[in-house]
């Protein structure tokens, strides 16, 4: 089904999580769809592991890991989502650690519509834990009015294989959770550290801290490819993302959406917890140009993309050579 010719309104929220505080955490989630609900937003997207908290699971033992995770759709987190869509009459997306029915672990986001119904994806290329398990479904269902929605949590995107395969099922806007920028790594050329000092006297000294969210850590990084999944594959992408401290990191925040071309709709370059919203137009995605090249794709030329070569590693594997 197309779009409906009514614009949806959205919202992407950035915020600070605490590690392993899914109370405080949730109460931010609440608060901010709440706001949202009353400035008309029907989609409103929070980052990846916003509820459970992000990058101290690296350090947790197995059991410390199992007492975080939860089941999805059955445990406390879901229910309290699928409530909170239904009470402000939202869809609502948000993510934290799925402990699986045979003791497996996931990096998992869930949205939840107001009619109840519960969507989950299990990040694809996940890292985090030794424990981890990386998901192996695309999700794409379909959202009230109209749009089709996809589902791909940070690394995911990372990879264009994921998005384009994720448009050509048919999605329409790609929801993008994230929890990154300024992240360690031995490579000179991808971003580094922001040292916790800026950020922590980022009220005494807000240009540095914008230096650095607006520099090669944050949006300058977000920039180089961002808007070529979202116009290469004609998607509205809605980029959620962490901001603040993330245990011995500082994530950048930068929450925007962006339409079918590029272009970006709205942006916030703010340290501290944020949403932006915007509204997309549906009458965009017919005649945008990603849109236009998916119609003349060769699909017979492209057998060797599905083939190994031998030099495939694992997300995690490939995430610490970095």
């Amino acid at each position: 089904m197309p779009p409906s010719s009514r614009p949806l309104r959205v919202a992407s929220v950035q915020f600070e999580s605490l590690p392993a505080d899914k109370e405080a955490n949730f109460c931010k989630v609440e608060a901010f769809t709440a706001e949202a609900a009353a400035q008309g937003v029907r989609l409103v997207v929070f980052p990846e592991c916003c509820i459970s908290g992000y990058w101290f699971v690296r350090n947790l033992t197995v059991p410390q890991l199992a007492a975080l995770s939860e089941p999805i759709p059955a445990g406390p987190s879901t229910q309290r989502l699928i409530a909170l869509a239904r009470r402000h009459d939202v869809t609502v997306g948000a993510g934290w650690f799925e402990a699986g029915e045979r003791g497996e672990f996931y990096n998992s986001y869930v949205v939840a519509l107001p009619d109840g119904t519960v969507h989950c994806h299990r990040k694809l290329h996940a890292f985090e834990h030794d424990a981890m398990r990386s998901g192996s479904e695309l999700t794409v269902f379909d959202l009230p009015g109209g749009f089709r929605a996809g589902v791909l949590i940070c690394y995911d995107c990372n990879l264009i294989e994921n998005v384009r395969m994720t448009a050509l099922r048919g999605a329409d806007i790609l929801i993008a959770p994230h929890q990154t920028g300024a992240v360690r790594s031995r490579n000179p050329h991808l971003m580094g550290l922001i040292e916790r000092h800026v950020w922590d006297q980022r009220h005494a000294d807000p240009a540095a801290i914008q230096r650095e969210f607006l520099g090669d850590k944050g949006r300058g990084w977000l920039m180089r490819w961002l808007p070529s999944r979202a116009h290469d594959n004609g998607l509205f992408l809605i980029f959620s993302n962490g901001v603040g401290v993330d245990d011995d990191e500082i994530r950048t925040g930068n929450a925007m959406i962006l339409d079918p071309y590029g272009r970006i709709l709205a942006e916030t370059s703010a340290a501290a917890d944020a949403m932006v919203i915007a509204e997309l137009d549906g009458s965009l995605l017919e005649q945008a140009t990603g849109r236009l090249w998916l119609r003349a794709r060769r699909p017979e030329l492209y057998g060797p993309l599905a083939q190994p070569t031998g030099r495939e590693r694992s997300a995690r594997e490939v995430k610490f050579q970095e």
